[in-house]
């Protein structure tokens, strides 16, 4: 059947539908735009200038303490108080003078009031508010209690302040222990996030760059450098302010505090370390009192290489440098002819002189060479060819075996058992006791002495090895150098029989959480090969250098502990000076050895006048021997008059 609608009516149909479908696209094009621009777009824009007004700010966590393996603390944080200048509320209309002015203002009506001088310029104001305008400007640091009790009273008059606390560091012993401890200095964030982001590669590192970075403390020396990454808080907290057109503080936005680092326990005995620089600081009766002192000692446990006390004189005063030490006082330590700031106990490299002994003649047993029986004649010289090495007794000692030897520090005895075991066996000897490398120790700026060979003559320009050089390494002279931490490790070694332990300065690390981590004592790669028979001959010798009546170490004797000990002089610069590094190693008692300890002190008269009677003294301290009862020269620190036997 043919359809009834005309013709003419079939194209408005098709037009109809045509614009239906153009008004739906139109509409829903705009519903999309409206979504995008009103609705979605007002919010992402909302989110934009949220971002844009928020300035992020890192808040310094706690740093742990360093306590001795008693708990004492020898590194803290104390509270310092300061006075706080919030900015943005003294904003005046017109040029940011106006508001410099305002605040100076105030800063010298809080200095009136307060009693103390007022520390800020203008020009620190003006560097303020350009360069960390959202935070507050802090005026003073660690006020004194009388003036946080003034601000206290009148706080009302003085808008747009308020106190606040800061940790600061604080070493509670003083000067104790401070080459040891080292110090601490403002941490330089930035770079550390700058080197984090490198080290991590660009894609893995999505932590955000604070915009500012309230003051934390790091370490620069000692204990507070080595343990900095865990005294240190692992994770810092975060504020986050609002700030306005200007870059000032509008609102608060979240805080999270910092955290706190861990704990250090050291093998340090506080109390030993204060009797060992007390020791080493005071002269001698016949010492000039006015010249000022330049020594080092080292106590260790030999059972496990336990350092007990380790000091290095003259010292200097940790707290100094907290927050950060003046120019002037740094300039006073920087240019001091005894160098303060120099741990001459790991960083200061000295010839043994006779300490070396034992080495040498543990070296000749070893080789078969010699045996603790064997004697040598020692008419006061030796003749090497045209050289002469002469004894420190020009009429001799006569037929000596090795213990008397050892007891009379003999040069010619030791010339004749070098060269009979030859030097190789030395130098390795010498090696397996830990001279020439480091000892592992956890401090900065350890040296690793020297021990001379062959190989390093030629290379240094000296030409070969001669038995001249022998000679000179027997006696611990010429150009072997040690630190006094390496002798100390080598009596502790002497003392246990042959173990040579690394220095275990840290006990344990203690975490936030109360976790304990220890650190177990670890024997050193190389160890020493000697036969019990061997090291009974050298022990018994170094008994006698203290205990016999022609010791040359007689005043390190301590009633009721037998001692046993090596005393060393070593002569340095121009021939004819007469300048010497002195030494002692000892230790006590002898058959169950509980303390090993090796002294130096530079431009001394000889080791058993200078050195012995602090170890006497030192000692005395350790076993509770009273002054009175040990002999008067040990209680007085002897008579300054040389001992023979100690070159």
């Amino acid at each position: 059947m043919p359809d009834a609608r005309p013709a003419s009516a079939l194209p408005r149909v098709r037009l109809a539908l045509l614009g239906t479908l153009f008004l739906a696209g139109l509409l829903a094009i705009a519903c999309r735009l409206w979504k995008l621009q009103v609705r979605t777009g007002a919010e992402s824009w909302r989110n934009v200038q949220a971002k844009q007004s928020i300035r992020s700010v890192r808040l310094p966590g706690m740093r742990g303490s360093i306590r001795d393996r008693n708990g004492r603390v020898l590194a803290e944080n104390r509270p310092s108080h300061c006075l706080d200048v919030y900015v943005e509320e003294f904003r005046a209309p017109g040029p940011s003078e106006r508001t410099i002015e305002r605040v100076m203002d105030t800063l010298y009506r809080l200095s009136e009031r307060l009693g103390v001088p007022c520390a800020l310029s203008a020009d620190d104001v003006r560097r303020h508010i350009r360069r960390r305008t959202p935070l507050p400007l802090t005026a003073w640091r660690d006020l004194p209690e009388r003036a946080i009790a003034r601000y206290a009273e009148t706080a009302e008059e003085f808008p747009g302040t308020a106190l606040s606390v800061e940790p600061v560091r604080r070493y509670p012993l003083g000067r104790t222990a401070s080459h040891l401890l080292g110090y601490v200095g403002r941490a330089d964030l930035a770079s550390e996030y700058d080197a984090r982001k490198e080290a991590a590669g660009e894609g893995a590192f999505t932590e955000e760059k604070p915009h500012f970075y309230l003051p934390e403390m790091a370490g620069r020396a000692g204990v507070e450098k080595a343990f900095d990454g865990v005294l240190r808080a692992g994770d810092g907290g975060k504020l986050e302010l609002q700030v306005d057109v200007a870059g000032f503080k509008f609102d608060e936005v979240s805080r999270r505090e910092g955290g706190r680092g861990s704990d250090v326990r050291l093998a340090i005995d506080a109390d030993a370390q204060a009797a060992l620089e007390r020791i080493l600081s005071e002269p001698l009766p016949s010492e000039n009192p006015a010249v000022k002192r330049k020594a080092a000692g080292v106590l260790i446990d030999p059972a496990n290489g336990d350092v007990l006390a380790m000091a290095s004189v003259p010292g200097f005063d940790p707290n100094d440098f907290v927050p950060a030490i003046p120019a002037r006082t740094w300039r006073a330590l920087a240019d001091d002819p005894a160098k303060p700031l120099l741990n001459r106990a790991v960083s200061g490299e000295y010839a043994p002189g006779s300490t070396f002994k034992p080495v040498t003649l543990l070296a000749a047993m070893g080789t078969g060479a010699v045996k603790p029986e064997t004697r040598y004649e020692c008419p006061g010289q030796f003749r090497l060819g045209k050289a002469v090495f002469r004894c420190w007794n020009h009429w001799g000692h006569g037929g000596i075996d090795l213990e008397h030897a050892i007891r009379y520090s003999c040069n010619v005895y030791l010339f004749n058992a070098a060269l009979a075991a030859g030097s190789g066996a030395v130098q390795e000897e010498a090696r397996s006791f830990g001279f020439g490398r480091k000892t592992g120790i956890s401090l900065g700026g350890e040296r690793a002495g020297l021990v001379p060979t062959d190989e390093w003559s030629r290379r240094t320009g000296r030409g070969g090895w001669r038995d001249g050089d022998t000679c000179n390494l027997s006696i611990g002279q010429g150009a072997m150098l040690v630190t006094p931490l390496q002798l100390a490790l080598y009596a502790a070694a002497l003392a246990n029989g042959g173990t040579l332990w690394r220095p275990r300065l840290a006990l344990a690390v203690i975490g936030p959480d109360g976790k304990e981590r220890t650190f177990p004592p670890a024997k050193a790669e190389v160890q020493p090969k000697v036969t019990r028979k061997a090291m009974a001959a050298v022990r018994r010798g170094m008994r006698d250098v203290v205990n016999a009546s022609d010791g040359t170490g007689k005043k390190a004797a301590v009633p009721g502990v037998e001692v046993a000990a090596k005393t060393g002089t070593a002569e340095y610069g121009r021939k004819g000076e007469g300048k010497k590094m002195t030494w002692m190693i000892a230790f006590a008692p002898y058959e169950k050895p509980r303390y090993a300890v090796a002294i130096l002190e530079e431009d001394g008269v000889g080791g058993g006048s200078t050195c012995a009677p602090r170890v006497s003294a030192l000692f005395s301290h350790l076993f509770g021997v009273s002054s009175a009862s040990r002999p008067p020269d040990a209680a007085e620190y002897g008579p300054f008059l040389p001992v023979p036997g100690e070159l």
